[in-house]
């Protein structure tokens, strides 16, 4: 997403340029066994920028384990997960790229740590479209991106056979309730076979999902839940927001950065807007 509205490009960069608001930056590489360190190596003042491939150990690990790695909410910590082109699909490993050094990976995180001047400080934001809906209540007694049984108010079922025989818009995202923040599972796909359904966010044990209230214009909703007054430095989006809202060629206002895999602000998100702003 550029101030021309959303681009599809196979041979273009798009750079957000945050030397104007940092005095020092650094770029670090992690593997899946040393996510953990990044609050630990984040900057007192500042922010920290992460970057993870899709489909990698990385990924997983992050998904699963991030909420509990020591200290991830006291600092600044948002980023992607990195894509394909959707044509790609299958095709093509995502990577990260570190600019410094020239090196790609498919396998590690790598991060940005951004230091900021003294007086200034690093807020993030999310535009999340939405609710619980008043729909069943799902659980889950495995964990992960590919789920092949749930709970439906408490009845073990297939979980690809009740989402067909209930005629569920995959579009809308499972959502969960964590103390007042409601966090998105959105579906990737549903097989027609036996196959389980996989997920662009792993679910947990016991927590209690909802499929999301339907919301009447995408576009619309999208644009009226983008937070007035903010100019953020930097923002990324969803692919599914991208493609439900139909942004190809729209613009959303101040807004602009990746439409990326998965989102994350502190832990993984789906289906949501990310945002930085330095005030």
């Amino acid at each position: 997403m550029d101030a021309k509205g959303g681009t599809i490009s196979r041979d273009r960069v798009f750079v957000h340029d945050l030397t104007a608001v940092t005095e020092t930056v650094s770029i670090r590489s992690y593997t899946a066994d040393e996510l953990a360190r990044i609050p630990g190596d984040a900057p007192e003042n500042g922010f920290s920028i992460l970057i993870i491939p899709a489909t990698s150990r990385a990924h997983g690990a992050y998904a699963q384990n991030a909420p509990d790695y020591p200290g991830i909410f006291m600092k600044p910590v948002l980023g992607w997960i990195s894509g394909v082109h959707l044509d790609d699909l299958g095709k093509v490993s995502p990577k990260v790229f570190d600019g410094s050094t020239g090196t790609a990976s498919d396998q590690d995180a790598l991060v940005l740590h951004g230091v900021l001047p003294a007086g200034r400080m690093a807020n993030i934001g999310t535009v999340n479209l939405f609710e619980q809906g008043d729909g069943d209540t799902l659980t889950f007694e495995e964990e992960g991106f590919s789920i092949q049984r749930c709970l439906v108010n408490g009845e073990r079922k297939d979980f690809a056979k009740y989402l067909k025989q209930k005629g569920i818009d995959t579009r809308l995202p499972m959502v969960a309730d964590y103390a007042g923040a409601l966090i998105n599972v959105s579906f990737q796909t549903v097989p027609e076979g036996e196959d389980p359904v996989v997920l662009y966010a792993p679910v947990f044990r016991h927590v209690a999902y909802k499929i999301a209230s339907p919301v009447e214009d995408y576009v619309q909703a999208f644009n009226q839940a983008l937070p007035k007054g903010v100019v953020p430095v930097f923002s990324c989006n969803c692919i599914l927001n991208f493609l439900y809202s139909e942004l190809t060629g729209r613009v959303t206002e101040g807004f602009y950065g990746p439409i990326t895999f998965g989102e994350i602000a502190y832990q993984l998100l789906n289906q949501i807007m990310v945002y930085l702003e330095i005030q």
